[in-house]
Formats: C-alpha cells, sequence, structure tokens
C-alpha cells in the first residue's frame, strides 16, 4: 500500500538517538515505504530532535524548513526528546503535522492514517511517568560500526539536565535480546559495536522501572564477550561512580571490547559536583582514569565537561582546567552550559555571562586538541590494529585504532570495512595519523 511512498530522516543528538532511527526507520520500510536521503524529495519526513542544548531547539525549525523546500506538501513528524518536552511547541512550528513524544515515537506507521497536511500538527505524548516500557534499538548507519542500545531513561537527578523528563525512569534491555541484536548486527558484516544508552552503567534495571537489577552492566559485557563474529566492542560513555574496577580488568584482558572509555567529569570543582548533583567527587574520576591506565596504559580516554555553571567563578573554572590539564586523559567534549526549563539549576544563583561561558569554553577545547596531540604523540612506534571506514575524504580513507586514534591513507575501496595490523608513524598536519602495514595489506578480517 505504500509502495510508491517515501520517507526521510534526520537524526539531532547523541548516539543514542541515532540508534532510535534507524530502528524507527526500519518500521517504515517493514511498511513498504522506501527510504532515502533528507536532501532528497520523500513524502515524509521524520525528525528526530535533542533536548540537551538551546541550539538544538532552534535547528528543529530549520531542518523542517529545509524539508518543505524539497516537498512543500511533505508530511513532517518530529520525534524524540523535545517533542516530549515541548510537544506544544514543535507541533506549533510552520509545516509540522505530527509529534511524538518518548512512548509513542517507536510507533509512528501506526499514527499515520493519511499524509494531509494539518493546519497544526497533532500531539501524542504521554506522561513522562507513563515512559516505563522499553523498547530496544539498533542503528547501522554504515558498514563498519553500529550503535547498539542496551538502556533508557535516567534516575538520576543532575541539576542541569532534562534527560529523565524526556526520557523517564532508568530501565533495560534483557541480555537475551542485546545478544540477539548483536547477533544480527555482526550477521551483516559489521565489525564493531558501540554500546550506548542514557546511563548504560545501570543497566540491570528492568522494565517497567522494576528497581531490582536482573543482571549487571558487568554481566552483560562478560556475555556479549562471548558472541560469534563479533570483532570489537566500545562502551560509548559511563559515570565514573559506575565504572567498576571489575569491568576495567575485564576489558583490559577481553577479546573484543577495546581499550577506549568516555566518562563524564562536568566539572573538576568538587563544589560544582555538589551543586550539579553528581553522584561522586573529583577523588572517584581520578581513581578510575589511574585503574585504567594501570591496567591498560594506552587506553583512550574521553571525558564530558560542562562550562558556565551557575556559581562557576574563574577560580572554580581554573580548577577544572588545571585538574583536567594534569589528568592522564586523551580529548574533551566541551558543552557550554545552558538554561532549560523545569530544571534545578535555572533557579541557582550565580549566573555566568554568555560572553565568559564562551570565552571558557574556547579554553577547553584548546586543552582537548593539546590532549588529544599529547596522546596520539603517546602512541606513535607502536603497532595497533585499525578498523577502516568507507567514506572517501579527499582522496584518503580514515579508521580508527582501538584506543581511538585516527588514521588516514590514501584511498583504497579494498580496505573499506576490514581490519588490519599497522604500526603507527607520523602525525600529519591536519593532526590525524600516518602508519605503515605491518604486513602489506593482508586484512585480518
Amino acid at each position: 500500500m505504500n509502495a510508491d511512498k517515501k520517507v526521510a530522516f534526520y537524526t539531532l543528538g547523541c548516539k543514542l538517538n541515532f540508534s532510535e532511527t534507524s530502528t524507527i526507520a526500519r518500521s517504515f520500510v517493514n511498511e513498504g515505504f522506501e527510504r532515502v536521503e533528507f536532501d532528497k524529495k520523500a513524502d515524509i519526513y521524520v525528525i528526530n530532535t535533542c533536548s540537551v542544548t538551546d541550539n538544538a531547539d532552534k535547528r528543529f525549525k530549520s531542518i523542517v524548513k529545509s524539508a518543505l523546500k524539497q516537498n512543500e506538501d511533505a508530511f513532517i513528524i518530529g520525534v524524540g526528546c523535545y517533542a516530549q518536552l515541548k510537544p506544544e511547541e514543535l507541533a506549533n512550528v510552520d509545516g509540522v503535522d505530527l509529534v511524538l513524544g518518548a512512548t509513542e515515537k517507536f510507533n509512528v506507521t501506526s499514527y499515520i492514517n493519511d499524509l494531509t497536511k494539518n493546519d497544526i500538527g497533532e500531539v501524542h505524548s504521554c506522561e513522562i511517568e507513563e515512559a516505563d516500557a522499553y523498547v530496544g534499538a539498533y542503528s547501522i548507519g554504515d558498514r563498519t560500526r553500529a550503535f547498539l542500545k542496551v538502556q533508557d531513561g535516567c534516575d538520576y537527578k543532575c541539576t542541569y539536565c532534562t534527560i529523565p523528563l524526556a526520557r523517564g525512569i532508568s530501565r533495560s534491555d534483557t541480555v537475551e535480546n542485546v545478544l540477539q541484536n548483536a547477533k544480527e548486527i555482526s550477521e551483516k558484516g559489521i565489525k564493531e559495536i558501540v554500546l550506548t544508552g542514557v546511563n548504560i552503567g545501570d543497566y540491570g534495571k528492568g522494565e517497567f522501572g522494576n528497581k531490582k537489577h536482573e543482571h549487571t552492566f558487568l554481566e552483560l559485557v562478560k556475555e556479549l564477550d562471548k558472541v560469534d563474529g563479533i570483532h570489537r566492542l566500545r562502551i560509548s560513555s559511563i559515570e565514573p561512580n559506575l565504572l567498576k574496577d571489575e569491568t576495567i580488568d575485564f576489558v583490559s584482558k577481553s577479546k573484543t571490547f577495546v581499550p577506549h572509555f568516555h566518562i563524564p567529569l562536568q566539572s573538576g570543582s568538587d563544589e560544582l559536583l555538589k551543586k550539579m548533583k553528581r553522584r561522586y567527587l573529583r577523588q572517584t574520576y581520578t581513581n578510575r582514569v589511574e585503574k585504567i591506565k594501570e591496567v591498560m596504559p594506552n587506553a583512550c580516554i574521553g571525558v564530558d565537561v560542562i562550562v558556565g555553571f551557575p556559581g562557576e567563578t574563574d577560580e572554580l573554572f581554573l580548577e577544572t582546567y588545571n585538574y583536567l590539564n594534569e589528568q592522564d586523559i586523551s580529548y574533551l567534549h566541551v558543552f557550554t552550559y545552558s538554561e532549560r526549563p523545569n530544571t534545578e539549576a535555572v533557579t541557582l544563583d550565580g549566573i555566568v555571562p554568555k560572553k565568559v561561558r564562551a570565552k571558557r569554553s574556547k579554553m577547553l577545547r584548546g586543552l582537548s586538541v593539546k590532549k588529544r596531540r599529547a596522546f596520539y604523540e603517546s602512541q606513535l612506534g607502536n603497532t595497533t590494529k585499525v578498523l577502516f571506514e568507507s567514506e572517501n575524504k579527499e582522496g584518503y580513507i580514515n579508521g580508527f585504532t582501538e584506543n581511538y586514534v585516527k588514521v588516514k591513507s590514501p584511498w583504497n575501496p579494498a580496505l573499506v570495512n576490514t581490519i588490519h595490523e599497522i604500526a603507527l608513524t607520523t602525525i600529519d598536519e591536519d593532526g590525524l595519523v600516518r602508519f605503515d602495514f605491518v604486513k602489506e595489506k593482508a586484512a585480518l578480517i
């Protein structure tokens, strides 16, 4: 019935959103729709939204405009986090026909009875307390890597964050389901799986908010390590208080988990960590970094950090800067604090001027460049394995080593989605690493 109908997707935000968009897209394909690129003419455009920063809200409007440029009669659907938090706001954007919140987005095809444009967007969003069922998802965006969702929602009450309001309580997939999804991914010839979720270290809380952990994150990691056909597993982002020494030890000896951790810090000041209602203090973070480097000296460690949180004085910012500078970390993801409605942080004193936030952000981004460069330099001379990506980037092919060093080589389509042993040699002027093949282009996998 939908054989000649085309659908296109646009994803804002995190890896979890990408995995969910992929799953929603497969539901359309199963109903007979043809999936096309977002810059092509389609009958339906689905935009998966994000609410983490101010900017994501504004971008939604421009994405709707670009879709309507392709087809002014297209049926426009907004789903995801911003759709849950501010459904009416999205529905009032010119051209939007349907807005689906946290629980409804996976049933989007059942809301499309006819594709007649609406004068004002129709809204289906639940009270967030009702977002308690778990829906599994994984994305296959390219041929080399897939994002596999294992957990959703969050029970933490960080004062700056809207994610619990947008995604509901912490809940997890079953081990059996995760393993099944992992097998499906590996059968498609994809070599690397990135585990994703809102708070994956909290893995194990059951569906419908059952607080009893059926399984721990460590048990999940151990089971995934046994799945045949998976060549690489990467943990996307895990809270420092939930990353246990046993997990670090296991990863160091694992056959498929790679030595790469992304651990949110948010601030290097205990005073601010308390105001943010984070569940650890700085020493916990220091302990994690030291433990990882003790058992995996070449491990890559990425850090999330927020600048401009209310009450962040120059002294407290420098405390964060100096702390990060001293730590044996590899790169930073820097977020500029933005006020989010219905969060505790908007009521706090000590608002940091926007210009000061921007300056601090620039300083930390500069530090990140320095840290990544130092990490890459420390890896020169090492022999490692690289998985090549599928894109021709101006005559070069890129790849990532197990410990997340980005390498480049003249474009060769035969290398796409293959794993090779290489020796890292020099850093190019664009900051990427050159290498020699250990055995002349004989793929390991």
